[in-house]
This record gives structure tokens, sequence and C-alpha cells, in this order.
């Protein structure tokens, strides 16, 4: 389709009110939808075509107000300010209005032409809610638009406003502050309009709003313009009559006579009918936010989660793992003894091969994530636990980024950004990586099933809960030292429970196996490839030394054995978590291919009748036969792989949101505390008789 003209679109709104379902439907994006704040942690971009015009649509962070004091905030404001968007849509929750059109009005006063999506219609009809879109829209000179996101209704109209804003159609109606305090407005933004550089990027009234309100930001920006004494000069005259005459703080005069101005709007255009039955969400939440047996739900809740997770993936994994020990029989049986094939079955099998084993347990947990999430009930563990985070100094909104961090620790460090407190964004960030991810469970469900196949599901759960704690305990002693200070107050509205869409709950799960997925097929496989050549490389100078000792692995292993050698570690061991600092996958793969190697190695140097005969060991079985393992030593590897420092993509992400002081300091921090208590395992389990 050929297009007349392209629309730069912002898409805006606090969180809550199905700002990404909105996105998702304009264009067709298949997003992870949330119902909390901090989902949505950067901007990301899509695509719609309408009416022979394509619009480029910019999904931003939730916000409540534009003043920046959070990082999502900031992001959402810069790109207004700086890129100047030719229409803002700002999506409304229909069922609270009042709060949400507070943004809404400062959206107006920036000057940019606003569209307003009055969502969740559906919610505030069942609540006894009836607005009267139109009169809304002549009150405040923009087009209000009723959807349901959800269900994909409005979303033509709600271009259409978009188009007629651009056309001219609306002229929003600024909020006024009273003729005294208008009149300082006027004062500072004649002030401001003097310098034409800096009016032509900042609105002068929007600024003059922002400097009378004590915004930060705003005196920052304010810092190069050319009438910068007589500004100072006029605006403290202006603080100073405000607290003269109304005994408060400026800002929070203007922000009375906002919601004074939105309480009018409200009234002329919505009617509430009394509901006389209870809604769903107060009788669920009398039981699940009750004082005391909320906790223990919800500790009960994750536990079931991880307990269907292991017992309905076992029979999957075990199918996979079968699958591959065939196929590795099959290449055996048809491809000549050779390079080709050694790289196939040990580059490819035995490393990339164990690690897809474990994809069905990320699907099944991914799933009922992503249930707890689209449902509501994620935020609800947040307060459940906000008391209890405040006594080891982390903010009650830290536990969303915690809770993400059992996916990927990637995008659970960038949600840290919803923190306001910098100590607390970096508590948080720093507590992350002890969160045992997606990457680290097919090395626990491998040691587990290998070693403790009486009960491997809960020596796995342990490995969760232990990073639990010492996510608890590391935050405890580090805000006490190096991170003190007062936590901030949290303060954080509840959505009503939403009844997940199988669609959106697929997509969810989807997009987080295709991740793990796509790492296995090209990040890992490349390292298995090149394990395989570390370990087949230089070859022996004769058949009677073992080829994979000889090898340039070998000879590593061997050179770093001494410091893991207290742990309990052998020299395959010590290589096998080299790689494991890039992806904790690789500590799977990487021990795939070293023992692959090795068990060449044997059937190499024994007789054609000592050979055994059937399908080759899997990984599994290959470890339980090696008499250095034993399960001392694989719950000393697990504790090193949940403490180690986290991904390479983590670490960059933490020096990105941090810098480069803490990044340095989680890697020291985790590889000593990692030996620490691997040591400390390995010797009580020794103790206690376990190898």
């Amino acid at each position: 389709m050929q297009t007349a003209s392209i629309i730069k679109v912002a898409l805006a709104g606090n969180p809550n009110a199905g700002k990404t379902s909105i996105f998702n439907a304009l264009t067709g994006a298949h997003h992870k939808v949330g119902n909390y704040p901090g989902v949505t942690v950067e901007k990301r971009e899509g695509y719609a075509e309408y009416k022979g015009v394509r619009f480029h649509i910019i999904d931003l962070p939730g916000i409540y107000s534009l003043t920046a004091y959070s990082l999502d905030e900031v992001v959402t404001r810069d790109f207004v300010l700086e890129e100047k968007p030719d229409v803002i849509i700002d999506v409304l929750d229909s069922s609270n209005l009042e709060r949400n059109l507070y943004l809404l009005l400062q959206f107006i006063e920036l000057g940019i032409p606003v569209a307003a999506a009055l969502n969740m219609a559906d919610e505030a009809e069942a609540k006894g809610i009836r607005i009267d879109a139109d009169m809304l829209s002549r009150t405040l000179g923009v087009p209000m638009v009723s959807t349901v996101a959800s269900r994909g209704l409005g979303i033509e109209a709600l271009l259409d406003a978009v188009l007629a804003v651009c056309s001219g159609s609306f002229t929003p109606r600024y909020p006024t502050y009273g003729s005294d305090i208008e009149t300082r407005i006027a004062t500072l933004q004649n002030l401001i309009n003097q310098d034409a550089a800096f009016a032509r990027n900042y609105p002068a009234r929007w600024m003059a709003v922002k400097l009378l309100e004590q915004d930060p930001d705003a005196r920052k920006r304010l810092a190069g313009h050319s009438q910068l004494p007589a500004i100072e000069a006029a605006l403290a005259e202006a603080w100073h009559w405000i607290e003269l005459h109304y005994r408060k703080a400026p800002e929070i005069i203007i922000s009375e006579q906002r919601y004074g101005y939105i309480h009018g709007a409200v009234a002329e255009a919505v009617r509430r009918q009394p509901v006389k039955s209870i809604q769903l969400t107060e009788q669920i939440d009398s039981i699940v936010m009750h004082p005391l047996v909320g906790l223990p739900i919800f500790l009960f809740v994750i536990w079931g989660i991880f307990r269907l997770t292991f017992v309905l993936g076992a029979y999957p994994v075990a199918l996979l793992e079968s699958f591959f020990s065939a196929l590795e029989e099959v290449l055996r049986n048809g491809i000549p003894e050779g390079i080709i094939r050694d790289a196939l079955i040990q580059g490819l099998i035995h490393g990339v091969g164990g690690v897809f084993s474990f994809v069905p347990l990320i699907v099944i947990l991914f799933f009922c994530i992503s249930l707890l999430e689209d449902t509501g009930y994620i935020a609800r563990a947040a307060f459940l636990t906000d008391r209890f985070l405040h006594t080891i100094g982390l903010h009650g909104q830290s536990f969303m980024p915690l809770m993400l961090g059992f996916g990927c620790s990637v995008p659970a460090i960038m949600a840290t950004r919803t923190l306001k407190s910098p100590r607390d964004r970096i508590a948080t960030i720093l507590a992350i990586p002890f969160i045992s991810c997606g990457a680290k469970m097919p090395v626990y469900v491998l040691l587990a099933g290998a070693f403790f196949p009486q009960n491997p599901s809960g020596v796995v759960l342990a490995m969760y809960a232990g990073g639990v704690l010492l996510s608890i305990v590391s935050t405890f002693m580090l805000r006490r030292t190096v991170l003190k200070g007062e936590a901030m107050p949290f303060v954080m509205e509840l959505p009503p429970y939403r009844l997940p869409t199988l669609k959106g709950v697929l997509w969810h799960v989807w997009e987080k196996t295709w991740n793990y997925t796509k790492k296995a097929g090209t990040v890992i496989l490349a390292v298995s490839i090149a394990m395989w050549l570390f370990t087949s490389f230089p070859a022996p100078p004769d058949s009677r030394t073992p080829r994979l000792e000889y090898s340039l692995a070998g000879r590593f292993g061997r050179l770093i054995e001494p410091v893991l050698r207290p742990i309990g570690f052998d020299w395959k061991t010590s290589v096998a978590l080299v790689p494991g600092l890039a992806a904790k996958e690789l500590v799977v793969s990487t021990l795939g291919v070293l023992y692959g190697t090795a068990a060449e190695d044997a059937a190499t140097q024994s007789s054609p009748t000592e050979q055994p005969g059937g399908q080759p060991p899997s990984l599994r079985e290959a470890l339980r036969q090696d008499p250095h393992w034993s399960p001392r030593i694989a719950l000393a590897l697990m504790v090193f792989v949940l403490v180690m420092p986290p991904c390479f993509a983590s670490l960059a992400t933490i020096r990105a949101e941090a810098g480069n002081r803490w990044m340095l300091f989680q890697v020291g921090y985790s590889l000593s505390l990692a030996w620490l208590l691997s040591f400390a395992v390995s010797m009580l389990a020794k103790l206690a008789g376990l190898g």
C-alpha cells in the first residue's frame, strides 16, 4: 500500500491503564502485557496502516506524572521534549479517570497535540461508571475515544481521532491556576520567550509551570538561558508570594488547582450508578491479601508452580534425552569415524542437545508465571512482601524486578528504573543476579536428576529458595554498609483481577521460549563447537595419551584447577565454569562436550570386545559413572552456578544502569561469595556423608 504520509505517535499513560494492550492492538505486535508498573522500561516501536496513512507508534514507559523523579518518567519526558512526536495518545483507565487525567493535563500544557483513549470502558461500566466521552472531549478540547483494547474495540475510532487532531480539529484547553498565579506564569513565560532558541525547544508556558513546581530537571535545562538572572529573580518572587499567601509549597498549590480543574470536568461528564454486588476483586482480595494467610498462600502458589513444572516436565525431558541419544547412535552408525562425526556428536548433540532437552521446563514455568502476571496476582504479592522487604533495606516495588529475575536478569535489571531512590535501585540490581534465572535451570535439573533421583524437584526448588534467601541476606548486609540510607515508602495501585487471554499468555511463553532456543541455536552452538575444538586439539603424539587431557582445554583446566580444588572440583568441572560466565547454560553444554570426548577416548583405548553395546550413555549417566562425581560435588557446583557473576548480557545491563563501578563490584563480590559458599557447602556435605 502506498502511504501518503507518516505520523509519529507517542503512546503514553499511567501504569495499568492498558497502554501495552493498545500498542499491540494498533501495531499487531505481541509484547508481554503486565499488570504492574515497570513492565515497559524502554520505548518500543511499531507501525500501523490506516486510510492511506502510516503511523509510527512509540510505546513509552507507564508514568503518573511528567515530574522527572524516576528513570521511566525521565525516559518519557525526554522523548516528548526532544523527539517531538506529532501526536500523543494518552491511555486512560476509565474506572480511575480523575487520577489518569492528571497526566493528560500535563501533556496539554506541553503544547503537543493529544488524543485520549478511555480504555477498559467495559470495566468502568461494570462498576456503574458512565462516561459521556463527547462532553469530556468538549470540556478539555481533546478527542476522547472509548476503547476495550483487550478485545480490539475502538481502535479504528482512536486512529480517526489522531487524524482529526493532526488536521487541527481540536484546540486543547489549558488548566488555569487563578489570576495571581497566572500573572506570575505570564511573567516567566515572557522572559523564557526572549531566548528564541530555547523557546523553540521547550514550550514556554510548560517550562514556567514546571519552574514554579520547583522541578529540578526544568531548572537544569534552564542553565544556558540568556535571561537566567531575570528568570531566577522572578521565580524567587513568585515562590515567596505563593508561600506567603497560601502557606503551602508552590507545587502543592499547582497540583491542587489541576485536580480542581479535573474534578469539574469529571462532574460534568461522568455519572456513577450504585453497584449492589461486591466486586470479584474485593472478594478475592479478602482472602489472598489477608494479613495472616496472604503470604502463606503466595508461598504455596510459588511452591505449586515449581512442583508442577518438574512433575509435568519430567516426561518430555526424558523423551528429548532419549531422542538425542538415539540421534547420536544414528550418527555413529551412519557417518564414518573422523572430524565431521566428532563435531556433530560432541559439539552439536552433547553440547546443544543437552540444553535443548530442558525446553519443556522453560515452557511450563513461563506459562505459570505469565498466568500470575496477567491476572494481577503478582501486584498483590508486592504488597504482601513490602513490609518484609523494608526490613532488609529493599523497596516494596523491588519485588517486581526480583520476580522478573526468575525469567531473565536483563529485563529485571532494567525494570529497576521504576525505583526513584538511587540506593534502592542499586540494592535491587545487586540482588537480582542471585535469583535463579531460566538459564540456571538446566544446570540444576541435570545435577539433581543425576545425583538426587529420589527427589530432584525438591533439590531444584531448594536452589531457587536458596537464591532468594541469599539475595535477602546479601541486601541486608549491603544496605548496612556500602548502601546505607532509608528506603523510600512504597505506593502502588492494585489493578483489578483480569482473566488472561490465551493468545496473550501463549505469546508470552513463545517469546521466552524462542529467546531460550535461539540462544541455544546460536551462542551455545558456537561455544559448543569451540569447546569441541579446544578438547580435540592438538592431537596427542600417540594413542596411549588421553586426547582430552592433552588438548588445550585439558591444559587450561589443569592450570586453573588449584583455585577450585579446595571445593572439590576437578579440572573438567573447572573448565565448564569458564564459559558459564558468558551464559549459564554453557556449563551443561561444556560438560556434554567434555564427557563426550572422554567417552570417545575410553572407546578408542578399549578393545572391540570391551565396548558397551546399545545407545551411548546420557550426560547424567556419564556424570554418575565418573568416580570423581558425587552428590557433594553436584551440590557445590549448583551453589557456585547460583552465586557466580551473571551472564555477560546482564553485566552489560548493570554497567548501563548503574555504571562501571557497580558492575565490577558485582563481579568481584559474586566470585568471592561463590567460592566461599561452594566451599562451605562442600565441607558440610562431606560431613553429612554425601561423598
